[in-house]
């Protein structure tokens, strides 16, 4: 018997890197859905006027999720100005390219900072308020490569296996407590992160409306891991019951393990200087926490 559906319609959703990509993707989605929108961007301008795009309802703050203090102002001032949080989603992240031996150790620590320590500081802020009135959702965005090593992101898959995991084990220790967590993951995403790479033969390059789609119906039908697009999962779990060999023979021959090295850096330069600079303070910083 199918679950039965619940509804997001009222429920109070705060996004962060809700800016742009596949967190204005979400926010729009859930607007649809009669759901009360915050958006939290380290460019609070570009947040403002993506609230403004999106109707009144939608509100927007600044945020840097790297603060575990600014995320619970941005939480603060979400449940002062719009009520009860319901649902934190933890969208924002970068992903730097590049052959692990060339990367600064400024771009690893900047990618653990946001893409890591950002769900970490997310969820400790989200939780107690949750579970102090046993309803609530989390949903952190993770990745295909949460679940894989591609060339030329090591780093980054390290800090989306860390999602994943992390995700698991507080999933584990709230389990019956009416919170519920959910790891989003995607394969590669036509937004500015994915920008200059093309898909492979097996999964093709998605919009962030699908992934906002999902995010939707995870909400409505509560589940821990959701693959976009769905055939993403089938590949993985028949993958895990290979040998080490046959999943790199097979990786090889869908071109996986050259996607992201065989990418265009001119068509990525925008992307790759927000991304080393999305941190307050820097130089031109008005550069935002870009999304996953």
């Amino acid at each position: 018997m199918a679950k039965e559906q619940r509804s997001v319609s009222g429920k109070v959703v705060a996004i962060t890197g809700g800016a742009r990509g596949i967190g204005k993707a979400t926010a729009k989605e859930l607007v649809r859905a009669g759901a009360r929108v915050a958006i939290g961007d380290l460019d609070v301008e570009l947040a403002r006027g993506t609230a403004e795009e999106l109707g009144g309802s939608v509100r927007a703050y600044e945020l840097d999720v790297t603060s575990r203090e600014s995320i619970a102002r941005f939480l603060d001032s979400v449940e002062a100005d719009v009520g009860p949080l319901d649902v934190l989603v933890n969208n924002a992240g970068i992903m730097p390219l590049g052959a692990f031996l060339e990367e600064t150790d400024a771009s690893a620590q900047r990618q653990f900072d946001i893409n890591v320590h950002g769900v970490i500081f997310g969820m400790k802020e989200a939780l107690p308020r949750m579970l102090a009135r046993r309803s609530g959702h989390v949903v952190n965005l993770a990745s295909v490569a949460g679940k894989g090593g591609f060339p030329h992101a090591a780093s980054y898959c390290g800090t989306k296996h860390a999602v994943i995991g992390i995700s698991e084990a507080v999933r584990s220790e709230i389990r019956d407590s009416g919170v519920e967590i959910t790891c989003i993951l995607p394969a590669l995403v036509n937004t500015e992160l994915g920008s200059g790479v093309e898909a492979g033969r097996a999964v093709k390059k998605l919009e962030p409306e699908e992934v906002a789609e999902a995010i939707l119906g995870a909400l409505r039908t509560p589940r821990f891991e959701v693959f976009v697009p769905a055939s993403t999962a089938t590949i993985s779990k028949f993958m895990m019951l290979l040998p080490r060999r046959g999943r790199e023979a097979i990786s090889h021959w869908l071109k996986a393990d050259q996607i992201l090295v065989q990418r265009d850096d001119a068509r990525r330069a925008a992307y790759e200087q927000r991304a080393a600079k999305s941190e307050p303070g820097q130089e031109h910083a008005e550069e935002e926490t870009l999304v996953s």
